[in-house]
């Protein structure tokens, strides 16, 4: 990549339904709601325009207030929220009650949180996301942790297919599986934990060490470009402006071939969250 081909924006990935979203983002899962504000305010300064919250999150209040004083203009934001597991029966009501937190008029993408299998409700829930995005509040509609078998029910009994799957990805736990599936039918993956959530030393494997050495770059920024180059629409957190900076700085190299295939050579299937079958 040379200095006058280096993006000065976020490259976009077109979803099915259309609508254009940023392929980096900025996360807020388990931000305090008191802080969030200040947080998202952060994020925004450093130059993210792509956010992602939850109902479940609780800080959609506070995701909202940093969003309206911000002064971008809300058709140069990214929205993502979420449904959670028990309003699935009321999902109309429970998105209502989020678009109001967040102070907005639509969000750009709203996604069944959980399958919840044992509920046996995400067809239903699906359904009444399909009538939220016929009214416009919702400029696009997916779901998030669904395996192959969630997605296959989904497709046979529903009329619109998920724009996202926001999954568990990061290189010791790439879902294959699932990641093939969308790609046949159109699904992009959203990569939620891309960094593994420290709970493995993902910044010390030589396949992630040697990159960032050649390229005078952090593991974390390693890691992220190759969820990037990898395709991925990816959304890392942080509560520490200097590392939000720093998550975003990686528009000015480019991994080889060979650095993105050592990297995905690191799958094992290393899960390190729940199990979306367990989340019930």
């Amino acid at each position: 990549m040379t200095a006058d081909s280096i993006p000065t924006v976020v490259p976009t990935v077109t979803l099915n339904s259309g609508t254009e979203i940023p392929q980096l983002g900025f996360g807020v899962f388990r931000v305090d709601p008191a802080e969030t504000t200040r947080i998202v305010t952060d994020a925004l300064e450093v130059g993210y325009r792509h956010i992602d919250t939850a109902a479940i999150y609780g800080n959609e209040t506070g995701v909202g207030e940093a969003l309206a004083s911000s002064g971008i203009p809300r058709n140069e934001l990214f929205v993502t929220t979420k449904l959670w597991n028990d309003r699935q029966t009321d999902a109309e009501a429970a998105f209502d009650e989020s678009l109001d937190k967040l102070g907005l008029d639509y969000v750009d993408l709203y996604l069944i949180h959980w399958p919840t299998p044992q509920r046996g409700t995400f067809v239903q829930a699906w359904k009444s996301l399909e009538t939220i995005a016929a009214s416009g509040r919702a400029k696009a509609i997916g779901v998030s942790n669904f395996l192959v078998p969630h997605l296959e029910r989904l497709l046979a009994e529903t009329d619109v297919v998920p724009a996202v799957n926001q999954i568990e990805l990061h290189p010791t736990h790439q879902q294959p599986d699932v990641t093939a599936f969308a790609r046949e039918h159109g699904i992009h993956i959203e990569a939620w934990g891309p960094l593994g959530q420290g709970k493995y030393p993902l910044f010390e494997l030589p396949e992630v060490t040697g990159p960032a050495e050649a390229h005078g770059k952090t593991p974390a920024q390693v890691v992220i470009r190759w969820h990037l180059q990898s395709g991925n629409i990816v959304f890392p957190k942080s509560n520490r402006r200097e590392r939000m900076a720093e998550n975003f700085d990686v528009f000015d190299f480019e991994l080889t071939g060979a650095e993105v295939a050592a990297i995905t050579s690191l799958e094992r299937e290393g899960r390190v969250s729940a199990h979306p079958n367990e989340v019930n």
